[in-house]
């Protein structure tokens, strides 16, 4: 389960990014979470996907 403090998804997200996955769509298979779903929640943090930096800025 993915955490729902937003800043903490972030930090969590981003580590996964960074330590395990190619990119978002193989995170979200990796966590079975929905990656629509995702960005939206982080982008109502202020935060988007960047693929060329495989993170969220």
């Amino acid at each position: 389960m993915l955490p729902r403090d937003p800043i903490i998804l972030l930090s969590y997200v981003n580590t996964k990014l960074r330590d395990r996955d190619a990119d978002l769509a193989m995170f979200c298979e990796e966590e079975d979470a929905d990656e629509a779903a995702l960005c939206a929640t982080l982008a109502e943090a202020g935060y988007t996907y960047d693929a060329a930096r495989n993170q969220f800025v």
